[in-house]
Parts: structure tokens; sequence; C-alpha cells
């Protein structure tokens, strides 16, 4: 299996037909044998009859159907899955991702010796308001943050290593960083291409402006999972040892101006601020040490990723 390509949809039912037609072109011109996985993300209308259809005319397209709307990061990981394509290419169902991009893609996987390769919609049609000025600050933030030298983390059209997309989960709303998720499991080597961005012909956005808010919150939530998540104690120790220290030090202090008669000690801010840090410090500090204990007891503790392993 040359290519393996995972669409996710959700009320997609107008765009499909176009979209099989398209990749069945690309793919014959280049003579891939491929496979076509659409995951349907419970739509509501009929995109599961058209992805019947699609495979009744081409066993090459297959389908998973999702009792309700999940989003797109479990269609994603259930896709991902279920292939057996060298290559595996991701796009969305809307006809806004070309399959024309797809080969050069494939050749940057295998030749160009790139993990994962993202597109990048350096020209895009969507509201400057809406979309592309928060998204460039989505995309700036994120490049800081994780030091990958990406310009479109969220684009749809991706490329990957059969390897990647099986050692990777993806889950809640972090599709937006599977190129994060990507470099946490190991896999370094991630390029960018240049893609077509085109205009939507039909149906409507599927993503609100609460996406931006969800999204930085997932950004801190994977970030911290990626330094600390086996390490717990190295980031609640830390904090709590700092905070205790300053309390029992300040509460120490407060306590020696009492006594010598300098402050009265239930009408001083600082005696209050002093328990509260000693408090919130031996806390923090426990929270820590049951997070080290829960990861020490967990079944995936040492989970490592195994490249290559020769044996007898």
């Amino acid at each position: 299996m040359d290519i393996s390509i995972v669409v996710p949809l959700y009320n997609e039912e107008e765009s499909l037909p176009h979209l099989a037609q398209w990749i069945d072109q690309v793919m014959q011109q280049n003579g891939y044998i491929y496979e076509v996985i659409m995951v349907d993300d419970g739509s509501k209308d009929n995109s599961w009859k058209i992805v019947e259809q699609l495979h009744r005319q081409n066993p090459c397209y297959k389908g998973i159907k999702f009792r309700r709307n999940y989003g797109k990061s479990a269609a994603l990981n259930e896709g991902f899955a279920a292939t057996k394509g060298d290559v595996v290419i991701t796009m969305d169902a809307d006809l806004q991702d070309s399959p024309e991009e797809i080969p050069e893609m494939r050749r940057m996987i295998l030749e160009d010796g790139y993990d994962m390769v993202s597109g990048w919609k350096k020209k895009r049609y969507d509201s400057k308001l809406t979309k592309n000025l928060p998204s460039k600050l989505f995309n700036a933030t994120t490049r800081m943050m994780s030091g990958i030298k990406l310009h479109d983390f969220n684009c749809g059209l991706k490329a990957y290593r059969k390897d990647v997309v099986k050692s990777i989960e993806v889950y809640g709303e972090m599709h937006r960083y599977i190129p994060v998720i990507a470099k946490w499991a190991g896999f370094s080597k991630i390029g960018e291409k240049v893609v077509q961005h085109r205009k939507r012909e039909y149906g409507v956005t599927k993503f609100g402006m609460n996406r931006f808010v969800n999204g930085y919150l997932d950004l801190m939530s994977i970030m911290f999972i990626s330094r600390f998540g086996k390490q717990p104690m190295h980031f609640f120790g830390l904090i709590g040892t700092l905070a205790s220290l300053f309390g029992f030090v300040a509460l120490l202090v407060v306590v020696i101006l009492r006594l010598t008669g300098q402050i009265a000690l239930t009408r001083s801010i600082w005696f209050y601020l002093s328990m509260f840090s000693a408090v919130l410090g031996v806390m923090l500090f426990l929270a820590g040490f049951l997070g080290e204990l829960i990861c020490r007891n967990s079944t995936t503790r040492n989970s490592y990723l195994i490249e290559t392993r020769i044996e007898d």
C-alpha cells in the first residue's frame, strides 16, 4: 500500500463525490496503490450513504462511522489506527485541500527523509478578521513555545511516515498540535510545504470562535504534559518548596516581630500571607507526590519509543 488518505468529515454530502473523483484522478495519474479512509464524525446529512456508495464503486474507499459527533481529533485517531499505507495523508473533506499536493508531499517523506510534512496555506481565502489574524497569532505562539518552525500548525493537509501515526495518540482537540505530539514522541524531522488553499464551495465551516480559546488551553495542556507528564514532582514540588520556604521564613519573621512587640500578630497582613503561602506550598508538594505515585504505578510508566531492535 503506497498511500493511505484519511479524510475526517462532518456534514459534507455535497463535496464528497467531487473530492473522491479528484483523489482518484491524482492516484491513477501517479500509479499509486492507495486507500481512502473516510471517518464520518456523526454527520446528520447523507454523508454516510455517499461513503457507502463510494465503497461499492471503488473498494479502495473505506469508511468509519461514529454514533455522534466526537470531534476531528477522535476521527483522525481512528483513521490512523486503520491505515495500512507506507505514507499517510490527512486532508479535509470540504475541497479546500488539493489532492494534487499529495505526490510532492509523499516524495518529501520517502526521498527527503521527513517524518512528517505539514501544509502551509500561505495565501488564504478565509476572513482576515475571524480566521487569518487569530490564526497567525496562534501559530506564532505555538511556534515560540514548541520550538517547531512551522507557519501553519492547523493545516488539515499533512503527510506522515507510517511509524508516526502508529506511535501517537490524538485526543480531545489536540489535532491542532499533531506536530508537537509527533516531536514529543521522538519524530523530530518535521518539514513544511506551501500548499494551495481553495475557497469553500459547499456548506459552512464547522469551527467557531471558541476554537481559539480552546486552542490556547490545549497548548498549555500539551506543553505541560510533554515536559512534566512523567515527572510531576519536578513542577509541583519545585513551586511547592519555594512557596513553603517563603511562607515559613515570613512566618518566623512575623513571630519574632510579635515577640519583640513591634506588630500585632492578628492585625498584620504578613501573618496571613505567610500562613497562606506555607499551606499552599505543602499542598502543591503533596500534589506532586501523589502525581509521582500515580505515574510509578501506571502500566505505561516505562513505555519508550523503540525505533530499531536487533535480536538473535
